[in-house]
């Protein structure tokens, strides 16, 4: 498949010690970017990963100890989250046999995996890569960041359309991802982040394709739990142009190969850690362009923003080497909080909750930053 475009190797455009001027005295803005048989095995990373069967097969002693040894390989990676790989089997099964998910993110995942097999039956990873291949150039979600830091001097802001959370249930009975969608846009955010999990976000990959449909010139990043290269086909097909990573989930393995299908695509990766252990496996990583650093443990779901402030003290160096955009998320609802991240050396922030649960979620960015942001 022709790529669509490539994404380029940048300069860090942005301090990451608190004691430096708001605005970097040298930016380097890049140019904007231009059915198989059901028994086909899901994969999550390089050739021979084996996660699950799709429908209608169960996995052989073979396959069966071929995810031990996935989630073996996690755990040495320090990963908690297991797979279960068992996409055609019920929950009730595949909790007898491996207990309860330990946590939250484990159950989401657990679910993803049934999920992502169904999709492959639907819309068969040949059909949907040929439908990524064919879609418009993707527009350029990190030189959109730039351009925003540069233009209003605080984090740029990529603004989440969402309509629920596991932690917060609905957070907006009223919702429509168009509007609010447009309303973001017009008062100043940089880049707009789409849930797409339906179970438990009410998120819709529909959503994001209604919204690129309806003329939103802001870049979108598809908010995905990831797991497999069809989601990430799947997602450039509908319109995305960036894609969540989460390293509490990914192999090293699994990341480099999803960058590689986002090189591919002309695709922008946002990769999330949340400690230090997944700093340092992600740094470790080429071609990693944008770190976020979600202040919200994804098992327990407890918000900290000092959480941004140590990790990039301790890693603020080699992320500046790396000409690595970091963003700030979870846990950022007023100016100070935003000014906390920012001298933390954040230059962008990813806020969901505080703006989508006012009454007018666009007029509501200006109260985040205490200003009104440029376009």
């Amino acid at each position: 498949m022709e790529a669509l475009g490539s994404a380029k190797p940048r300069a860090s455009p942005f301090p990451a010690a608190a004691a430096r001027s708001p605005l970097p005295p040298q930016v380097v803005v890049p140019a904007s970017s231009s059915a198989p048989a059901p028994s086909r095995p899901l994969r999550s990373g390089p050739k021979g990963t084996i996660q699950a069967l799709a429908r209608n097969e169960m996995l052989s002693v073979v396959e069966r100890e071929d995810c031990r040894s996935v989630n073996d390989v996690a755990a040495s990676q320090g990963i908690r989250i297991r797979r279960h790989c068992r996409p055609t089997a019920s929950m009730e099964e595949i909790e007898e046999e491996m207990g309860a998910p330990r946590n939250v993110l484990e159950r989401i995942i657990w679910d993803k995996e049934i999920e992502v097999a169904q999709g492959l039956v639907s819309n068969p990873l040949r059909e949907v890569t040929e439908c990524a291949g064919k879609a418009p150039p993707t527009r350029d979600f990190y030189g959109a960041l730039v351009a925003a830091y540069m233009r209003n001097g605080v984090p740029a802001l990529i603004a989440e359309v969402k309509k629920a959370s596991p932690s917060r249930g609905v957070l907006r009975e009223n919702f429509d991802a168009v509007e609010i969608a447009q309303a973001y846009e017009k008062y100043g955010a940089a880049c707009l982040s789409i849930l797409t999990d339906e179970k438990y976000f009410q998120g819709s990959f529909e959503n994001l394709q209604k919204v690129r449909k309806a003329g939103v010139k802001c870049p979108l990043l598809c908010k995905e739990f990831v797991i497999d290269e069809w989601q990430i086909y799947y997602a450039r097909s509908v319109g995305a142009d960036a894609i969540l990573l989460i390293a509490a989930v990914l192999t090293d393995a699994d990341i480099t190969y999803f960058l590689r299908i986002c090189k591919e695509l002309g695709l922008t990766a946002l990769v999330e850690v949340h400690d230090g252990l997944e700093m340092e496996r992600v740094l470790r990583i080429d071609g990693v362009q944008l770190i976020g650093i979600n202040n919200r443990s994804l098992a327990t779901f407890i918000v900290d923003t000092s959480n941004t402030k140590r990790l990039l003290e301790k890693h603020g160096d080699a992320i500046r080497e790396k000409g690595i955009l970091v963003v700030g998320e979870s846990g950022l609802f007023n100016p100070d909080d935003v000014a906390y991240v920012q001298k933390a050396g954040v230059s962008a922030v990813l806020v969901g909750e505080s703006l989508v649960k006012q009454e007018d979620p666009g007029r509501a960015i200006a109260g985040l930053f205490g200003k009104e942001l440029l376009r």
